[in-house]
């Protein structure tokens, strides 16, 4: 089900749509942490910032190349994530953003990424505001963790994260208050937070029906 040609059409089409008259680009609707908590105050500023949803195309089916993040960082600490980081004044676009923070991170070539398109932009609780960049990455493919920031590199198949079944709403207390999320797991990953939300709304925009 989850072809190139399939992938590359329904993110093509859900793009065109933002456009207005064709020139004037309608603004991204924004989505995040407070779509299962709408309580929640968010931030008043925001920090810019973009990942890469790295579809890897294998013969057997296509994979998303994921990242724990390293136990000794000061946000996010051993989650699991998208490669990605924070816009700087010389990227030129949330693209450029994605893949320099992806090639930073875990030496993946931009020669072996194409970009095919955004998803709505994310907003989390500690104020940053997300443009999830998703692309094909073709095989066969050499990565590197830098252990400053990455401390492992693994691949879940995509029908699984897409697979509504897959999508868990779970719970935690946050001095003194129930804040919800989605959660994904899979073997020994527990992929939860911002990441299993932006993969849910990948899972809402390839969905045929």
């Amino acid at each position: 089900m989850f072809t190139r040609s399939y992938i590359k059409e329904k993110i093509s089409s859900y793009e065109a749509g933002r456009w207005g008259s064709g020139v004037v680009r309608q603004k991204h609707i924004q989505r995040g942490d407070h779509d299962l908590n709408p309580h929640i105050e968010l931030p008043k500023t925001s920090r810019p910032a973009a990942v890469l949803i790295p579809l890897v195309r294998h013969k057997g089916g296509m994979t998303v190349l994921l990242t724990q993040r390293a136990s000794h960082l000061k946000d996010h600490a051993g989650q699991i994530s998208f490669p990605g980081g924070r816009f700087e004044p010389s990227d030129v676009g949330y693209e450029s953003t994605a893949l320099r923070e992806t090639e930073e991170e875990i030496s993946l070539s931009r020669d072996r990424v194409e970009v095919i398109g955004r998803l709505d932009t994310y907003m989390t609780r500690t104020g940053f505001e997300v443009t999830p960049v998703v692309a094909f990455v073709e095989p066969p493919i050499r990565v590197k963790p830098d252990p400053r920031e990455v401390a492992a590199i693994f691949e879940v198949p995509l029908v699984f994260l897409m697979d509504r079944i897959n999508h868990k709403r779970a719970s935690r207390n946050v001095c003194g208050t129930t804040r919800y999320f989605y959660a994904m797991e899979y073997r020994e990953y527990y992929i939860w937070g911002a990441t299993a939300g932006m993969l849910v709304n990948l899972s809402e925009l390839l969905s045929p029906t």
